[in-house]
């Protein structure tokens, strides 16, 4: 039975926005050990990966469009290696949360999910947003650190320490976030 979610955050990005050279250094320092997460993830028996992105606007948009632009934007090497796999969930999303406006909270609790692991972009946004989301709906909090990707550092460092007080978040590499 699966226990664990991984929700990766937004990581389909042409990256063509404002503060997009600022996040493109961060995203190449996670997208190695962000693949291995996904990987163990996706080969894991009581680990359920789901994957949710922005839409961008485009309330038309789904996986194989998102993933496209993506691909064709100016970073596909950043890309390329976290792509959701077929069989994994994938939502779109409108705004901050990976909660808001989309399905995950009902499928997190009718597959008996009790932790969700955050990972992905961007730290002090939507990572952030999304952490408070999963704590208010009760589901413990784990956040693999060296897996989210932020623009401004001492803004990412504060939310992490928010998550880690405040909503109760286990800070830990992606190593270990699928222990049980």
């Amino acid at each position: 039975m699966r226990n664990i979610a991984v929700v990766v955050v937004d990581m389909l990005n042409p990256y063509d926005h404002d503060d997009a050279d600022l996040l493109e250094k961060s995203v190449e320092q996670i997208v190695e050990p962000l693949s291995g997460l996904i990987r163990r993830a996706h080969r894991s028996s009581h680990a359920r990966l789901i994957f949710v992105n922005d839409n961008h606007g485009d309330f038309t948009a789904g996986r194989e469009e998102l993933q496209r632009r993506a691909l064709a934007g100016r970073r596909p090497d950043l890309v390329e290696p976290v792509l959701a796999p077929p069989d994994s969930p994938f939502m779109p999303k409108v705004r901050h949360s990976a909660f808001y406006g989309t399905p995950l909270d009902y499928l997190l609790r009718s597959e008996g999910i009790d932790t969700v692991v955050l990972a992905g972009q961007v730290t002090e946004q939507c990572v952030l947003y999304s952490a408070l989301d999963a704590y208010v709906r009760e589901f413990s909090l784990r956040v693999a650190r060296d897996c989210v990707a932020h623009i401004h550092s001492d803004l990412a460092e504060a939310s992490m320490r928010m998550m880690e007080r405040n909503m109760s978040a286990e800070l830990l590499p992606a190593e270990s976030c699928l222990e049980v």
